[in-house]
């Protein structure tokens, strides 16, 4: 447990993967911070194409996907609005996971805010990179 008792994976950070050494255990550990489960993978994606039925991000919460090759998760913090962020931590590039305390990273347990992506907690200091998306009917597009 780190911080707000969210409970965190262990993950190499890229000194650990230098000192472990082998490609082959990099490998491994890169799978493992990589962000669990599976999410959508979008690819040829450009502006004003889907990203999400907006009726699959949670009013309160965020949704992940990937467009192409790039983790990305979708949050809707409040009725009408909603915004998006690279999934990618600011402190050491770990994938962040959206969870029921906000958006936290894996490896050292940083949390960033659903609302504007910035660091509520650190390490992490830097707000995610924001992600340009707009509602369209009932589906979230990129813009």
């Amino acid at each position: 447990m780190v911080g707000h008792d969210v409970p965190v994976d262990r993950c190499f950070s890229r000194r650990g993967l230098l000192v472990a050494g082998g490609a082959g255990v990099g490998v491994v550990a890169l799978a493992a911070c990589g962000g669990g489960t599976d999410v959508p993978e979008l690819t040829g994606v450009g502006p004003g194409d889907v990203v999400v039925p907006l009726s699959e991000v949670p009013l309160g919460g965020a949704h992940e996907v990937s467009v192409d090759g790039r983790r990305v998760v979708v949050s809707r913090p409040a009725e009408g609005t909603v915004v998006a962020f690279a999934a990618r931590c600011t402190h050491q590039g770990c994938t962040v996971r959206a969870t029921e305390e906000g958006l936290v990273c894996p490896c050292h347990g940083s949390v960033f805010d659903l609302a504007d992506g910035s660091a509520v907690q650190g390490p992490a200091t830097e707000p995610l990179a924001p992600v340009g998306v707009a509602v369209r009917g009932t589906d979230v597009v990129l813009t």
